[in-house]
């Protein structure tokens, strides 16, 4: 495989890890049921009944952000990718993690079924993990974070002057893994897992 099919393959990758971060963030909020359920309606994704933000700026916002992501995970600078309901005091009661790694030097075609195969369980693993989670309070309110493996540079994409440091307190204990799905496999690896604080978490 030559260079310009290996980088066409790292490209088809990112785009369909973006498109799936993109409905399994609609998936959680509906999940944490920030908003009334009418919020939200049933659509079909890599044949699995989903859930969708109809109001047009909740929708916006998860897919500007998510979509600002693809050329930072085609170049392998996003480490993880977090959905975080916090506080009023801005303290986070409880994070979703999607840790990623794409492999830059994959070599072979991408067999797109096979990926979208294993990404559509975790779809369905998410839709049934309520019971992992934690109630949240009434005031809560939530991001999308992602962390980066280095910052990117504003000159490298226009994209990168949107992302901004966040506010959001960090926790000062490391916080309860609660492992939901992984996979790993060529060209992607991922995994989702849930994070609480310690019961040894200073109070505020």
């Amino acid at each position: 495989m030559d260079r310009r099919e290996n980088q066409s393959s790292e490209g088809e990758t990112a785009r369909i890890l973006v498109e799936f971060l993109e409905v399994a963030i609609n998936s959680i909020v509906f999940l944490k049921g920030v908003y009334p359920s009418g919020a939200f309606e049933r659509r079909r994704y890599m044949n699995v009944v989903v859930q969708r933000a109809r109001h047009p700026q909740l929708r916006d916002y998860i897919h500007s952000t998510v979509s600002t992501l693809l050329p930072f995970i085609q170049k392998g600078l996003v480490e993880r990718v977090a959905v975080i309901f916090f506080n009023a005091d801005c303290i986070p009661v409880e994070r979703f993690v999607f840790k990623l790694v794409v492999n830059q030097s994959y070599g072979s075609k991408l067999e797109e079924a096979d990926l979208e195969f294993s990404l559509r369980s975790f779809l369905i693993k998410l839709s049934v993990s309520e019971s992992l989670t934690k109630v949240l309070p009434h005031d809560c309110r939530w991001e999308i974070i992602a962390y980066f493996r280095s910052l990117p540079q504003a000159s490298m994409s226009k994209d990168a002057e949107l992302w901004t440091p966040t506010d959001t307190r960090q926790w000062q204990q490391p916080p309860i893994l609660i492992p939901i799905k992984s996979m790993s496999s060529e060209p992607l690896c991922l995994q989702l897992y849930l994070e609480h604080p310690s019961s040894s978490e200073p109070k505020p």
